[in-house]
């Protein structure tokens, strides 16, 4: 049985115009919500689907996780291919899914699959790559999925994200694009900027990068066990993450 939802849109929305994003109402039209952990703003893949791609275009997203980028793309009457490691990501992708709008004729395809090989997919098929790992084994998504990156600690994540960069830039269409979402993270009260080793690493596998952009997060106020911490500890709450947008020249 299909949902019966009643917005379909975001409203009053406009496309963003500056390197720096921030969206306080995380978004909340057709299926979206926010239960499935770490899963990003619906605004992020609506702007880039918007900037990046025209209807038909077929998009990638390695990583889909609570499946927005797949709804999104099929509100916005764009194809896309859907992949994960954890069956419980393509069920919730699925649950997603479910609806039928005027104009939402986009075509999903699902794939249980490692980012890290997508022999599936020919060289060259894809016109945007779109997607949004896991921060290495700062949420865990699984719990004995031997090939699920979020249970890799900083090291052996960023070595097995080179297969995931290099992979990308196989499966993408020359001239096109590859947007990534990723944060930093705090270790031992030092900040390791995780993202700009993974930037790195997806330039060494031949992209350029096109756009770096900052996106601002809105679950960070310090309160309770954090407030006193931050402070006991002498240390900001990292409130920001990077959206790189690499280009296949």
């Amino acid at each position: 049985m299909k949902k019966k939802i009643s917005k379909w849109e975001p409203e009053n929305f406009e496309l963003e115009m500056t390197t720096v994003w921030s969206f306080p109402k995380r978004g909340d039209w057709a299926t979206h919500d926010a239960k499935w952990r770490g899963n990003w703003s619906p605004y992020i893949p609506r702007n880039l689907i918007l900037r990046y791609t025209k209807e038909k275009d077929l998009i990638l997203d390695q990583f889909a996780g609570g499946g927005t980028t797949l709804v999104e793309a099929k509100l916005l009457n764009r194809n896309i291919i859907g992949v994960d490691i954890n069956n419980n990501a393509l069920d919730r992708c699925v649950e997603k899914l479910n609806f039928e709008h005027e104009g939402a004729d986009g075509e999903v395809e699902l794939h249980k699959n490692d980012a890290r090989n997508l022999d599936f997919i020919k060289d060259e098929a894809i016109d945007f790559i779109c997607t949004h790992p896991p921060y290495a084994n700062i949420i865990q998504y699984s719990e004995n999925i031997k090939e699920d990156l979020s249970h890799l600690k900083l090291k052996d994540f960023l070595e097995e994200m080179r297969k995931v960069a290099v992979e990308s830039y196989r499966v993408l269409k020359k001239d096109k694009y590859c947007a990534v979402l990723m944060g930093d993270i705090r270790i031992k009260g030092h900040v390791i900027p995780m993202s700009f080793e993974v930037m790195e690493i997806f330039q060494d596998a031949g992209f350029k990068l096109k756009e770096l952009i900052v996106k601002e997060q809105h679950n960070c106020r310090a309160t309770g066990y954090w407030k006193t911490n931050s402070i006991k500890y002498n240390f900001l709450l990292i409130a920001h993450e990077h959206l790189f947008v690499f280009k296949k020249c």
